[in-house]
């Protein structure tokens, strides 16, 4: 076997991976338990008077090709997830840590089988869908003035989309405890997380006790898919502007992501007219 062709330890074998993940998550405890980073851990019942951000997406994805039970384990993923953030302050100084308040998806804990990515494929996991909770909060979190800190993206085309295209409406990757995500509050205000579901959409928002000075959106330009070899890809540019709450003044405007995401399910249910 040549250089080029060595695999990674984590490669090798299903054992091999199993102990490089237990060594990763041992890793991130030690930083945690070493740095000097304050985690937000209180909460209140109270819900605060601004409305900073607000956004729903639907619990179970339907369509062509999608595994209704791990939507429905997902669903029952992402309500027990939800118990453990929704009414979270996070004080001025303080950041967000998703798995520090999640803790460990375990089948004793009631958490079921729903889809995750393992060497860049779909399939079934324990605590699977973690991703569309993880990805809501960061959707607040980019239409307000919070600092993320950790951010993974994976691929931004699990399955077709529904409805009017949303940047981000996939591609958050979380798991168990060393690939977080994370947002630190810079501000001088409390800021609340409020989660839930209902029997169809899952709910977040972000409150404050008063209105910040600036607005926020999310533009993507030039979407399209590619075709690279035998693989699909979606393409996109993803910008955030900032505004100014009073005059309406255009701030600024940053290229957030360079999106160059594979395309996980059936090709054949792109549209045609996004093919370029």
């Amino acid at each position: 076997m040549t250089r080029k062709e060595r695999r990674n330890f984590c490669d090798i074998s299903p054992a091999t991976y199993a102990i490089s993940q237990q060594k990763e998550i041992a890793r991130r405890h030690l930083q945690d338990a070493l740095g000097k980073e304050k985690f937000a851990h209180s909460y209140s019942k109270e819900k605060k008077a601004n409305l900073i951000s607000a956004h729903s997406s639907n619990l179970i994805k339907k369509g062509p090709g999608v595994d209704r039970t791990l939507q429905e384990n997902k669903a029952v993923n992402i309500r027990l997830a939800c118990e453990k953030m929704n009414g979270l302050v996070i004080h001025p100084g303080e950041t967000f840590s998703f798995w520090r308040l999640v803790g460990k998806t375990t089948r004793s804990r009631g958490y079921k089988d729903g889809r995750v990515i393992v060497g860049g494929r779909l399939q079934p996991g324990i605590g699977g869908g973690l991703c569309n909770l993880s990805n809501t909060i960061h959707l607040l979190v980019l239409d307000s003035p919070l600092t993320v800190t950790e951010f993974h993206h994976h691929s931004d085309a699990l399955a077709p989309d529904e409805g009017p295209r949303v940047p981000f409406s996939t591609g958050t990757s979380v798991s168990y405890n060393n690939i977080d995500y994370r947002f630190r509050n810079d501000t001088s205000q409390d800021i609340q997380l409020l989660l839930w579901c209902d029997e169809e959409k899952l709910y977040g928002e972000l409150r404050s006790d008063e209105a910040f000075p600036w607005t926020y959106r999310l533009v993507e330009e030039g979407h399209h898919f590619h075709k690279e070899g035998e693989k699909y890809y979606r393409i996109s540019r993803i910008y955030r502007e900032t505004w100014d709450r009073e005059s309406q003044a255009l701030l600024e405007k940053v290229l957030l992501l360079d999106n160059h995401s594979e395309v996980m399910y059936d090709p054949a249910l792109i549209p045609p007219e996004l093919i370029r």
